[in-house]
């Protein structure tokens, strides 16, 4: 009972940070504050036993890395296609039936999003795709934090738009 709820904290303590992401102005910003978000998370899988989703946050913290990086091969559509395509190899080493694709598609959507370096694309794609499959992925695995995760960057998201304007996110400079 103690080390669930540890495993939850853990949790909660990655949905905090990707709360708090998107609140910075630069992208660049907002994919460093993802990197430590992502470790948390998958932590918090991993001893869940929800191996899929914890490789998969493990390739998202690598995708925040490339993103957050001054490095331009970090950042080029080949890494794009890299990440995803690990995204899927993960996926058939985890396999575990159609769970399994929740995480995957929703990760890879929100990379290609996040490739773009286009701030609506990154909000449309965390909005319409990855929230909405995340959280169905952590209600099956049992992922409270996981849920709440999803809620508060749906939010979080809502307020950046309201906060920025939609049509100013495109405009901030790093």
């Amino acid at each position: 009972m103690k080390s669930d709820f540890v495993i939850q904290i853990i949790g909660l303590i990655g949905t905090f940070l990707f709360f708090i992401s998107f609140q910075c102005k630069s992208n660049k910003n907002l994919f460093r504050v993802q990197f430590v978000s992502y470790l948390c998370y998958t932590f918090h899988l991993l001893l869940l036993g929800a191996i899929t989703g914890g490789i998969s946050y493990i390739l998202n913290t690598i995708r925040s890395f490339c993103l957050g990086s001054q490095n331009e091969k970090l950042k080029s559509k080949k890494m794009c296609m890299l990440i995803c395509t690990l995204q899927l190899v993960g996926m058939a080493f985890t396999w575990s039936g159609w769970i399994s694709m929740l995480p995957v598609m929703a990760n890879i959507a929100a990379t290609i999003a996040g490739y773009s370096n286009n701030a609506h694309k990154i909000r449309l794609a965390g909005m319409l795709i990855n929230s909405p499959l995340w959280i169905v992925y952590d209600l099956i695995v049992g992922s409270w934090a996981g849920i709440l995760d999803e809620v508060v960057s749906e939010l979080s998201m809502i307020i950046s738009i309201i906060r920025y304007g939609w049509k100013n996110l495109d405009h901030i400079k790093e």
